[in-house]
């Protein structure tokens, strides 16, 4: 079922009647056609001309969760119309939940000219594996920690949230934990103004935050996560030249030479968080070259598909953590057992990258290993030593 609900801002001048404010009143958010055919009939015109119209207040948009001062932080100061799906059980699943809300802004009245447009999804995601492109859309450089307390990250564009396994059970052997996420913006356009790139960011780390609370009072959980201080949130991850010997800020990686113009400058995202990712390319973002290490060993599990069907079987040398993967000409995936629970190493080329005179070896097949191997040993995980198949070139 879906609900639609518009809201406005006021504008200068008299004060419009009560009925219209109503209308267009972002607290009143929705008054139901029978429900407002009901209130006039019972109050009269006398209730119209006092402005004492008694009203039906819906709740607010996603789950009662886009409060008036949360939806101008996030749209501004722009007329909206929001859609939102009851959230509901997964038929395949009996713990799984899913449920979407979508909001819009509108350059104008006439609902003619979107200024900007928020989705949210209460999901578990698949991973490549099962053609899901979630970790191509939520794992981004960009990406930061949202704080204490919060398994989750969040930039300009993008942000997501983990729902706690007391409420929605534990994740499959093969699944992601259930999560809400929040889509805005193109991914290509985050890092490009900074002063704005911080204020949407700060938005959406409230919003996650607010929309995930909501979800689980809807879902009759007990417990809330602490508001996020987006003042302390990691600062804003932009482009760089390549350090040579220190590729993607790993030390004793090095990309190959064929391939220093194409992969000549990187973003790399911090530590800290579920996820480490660098993006590496060449005079104009995004980045042709993803890699990517997931430390959150539930959220590796979305991995887990790709790691084992996703190319020819990666076998470790003797020693180190037990792990397994898989590699073929675009992205390569491997599943550690560390310490402290399953970790990804995942390289992947997401566009055609250029080489000197076109005779640069296969990147994935160039780069896995040593990632892995010197980001197991930067993360306390090591050694880790794969053997590469001897087949594929």
């Amino acid at each position: 079922m879906t609900d639609t609900t518009t809201t406005t801002t006021g504008e200068a001048g008299p004060r419009p009647p009560l009925l219209k404010r109503l209308v267009r009143s972002r607290t009143a958010r929705a008054v139901t056609a029978a429900g407002l055919v009901g209130v006039l009939l019972g109050a009269g015109t006398v209730a119209w001309r006092t402005d004492t119209l008694p009203f039906i207040a819906a709740p607010a948009p996603c789950w009662d969760t886009f409060d008036d001062a949360l939806t101008e932080r996030v749209f501004g100061d722009r007329e909206t119309v929001a859609e939102t799906q009851r959230l509901g059980n997964d038929p395949n699943s009996r713990t799984a939940v899913f449920g979407q809300c979508r909001i819009t802004s509108y350059k104008d009245e006439e609902k003619a000219r979107a200024a900007k447009q928020l989705t949210v999804q209460v999901r578990r995601p698949a991973g490549y594996g099962r053609q899901d492109v979630w970790p191509a859309e939520f794992l981004g450089a960009d990406m930061v920690p949202l704080g204490p307390g919060l398994p989750g990250m969040v930039s300009p564009v993008r942000a997501w949230l983990a729902l706690p396994e007391s409420c929605t059970g534990r994740a499959g052997i093969l699944s992601a934990p259930a999560m809400v996420d929040l889509a805005t913006g193109d991914l290509a356009l985050s890092g490009a103004l900074p002063e704005r790139d911080r204020k949407d960011r700060a938005a959406l780390a409230q919003a996650v935050v607010a929309v995930t609370n909501g979800v689980l009072r809807e879902l009759g959980c007990s417990g809330t996560y602490p508001a996020p201080v987006p003042d302390k949130l990691a600062d804003l991850v932009g482009w760089q030249k390549a350090e040579p010997g220190a590729f993607c800020g790993v030390e004793g990686l090095s990309a190959p030479a064929a391939y220093s113009d194409s992969l000549g400058r990187v973003r790399v995202g911090p530590d800290g968080g579920a996820a480490r990712t660098c993006e590496a390319g060449g005079r104009y973002p995004p980045g042709y070259l993803r890699l990517t290490t997931v430390v959150d060993p539930t959220l590796a599990q979305i991995f887990a598909d790709e790691a084992d069907y996703g190319g020819t079987r990666l076998d470790r040398t003797e020693g180190g953590p037990e792990g397994f993967g898989s590699i073929n000409v675009t992205r390569g995936v491997y599943l550690a057992q560390c310490q402290t629970g399953e970790v990804a190493f995942v390289i992947e080329r997401r566009e055609a990258v250029s080489s000197v005179a076109g005779k640069g070896a296969n990147l994935i097949r160039a780069l896995l290993p040593k990632y892995v191997e010197a980001e197991a040993e930067r993360i306390g995980c090591g050694p880790i030593r794969l053997e590469l198949p001897k087949v594929l070139e």
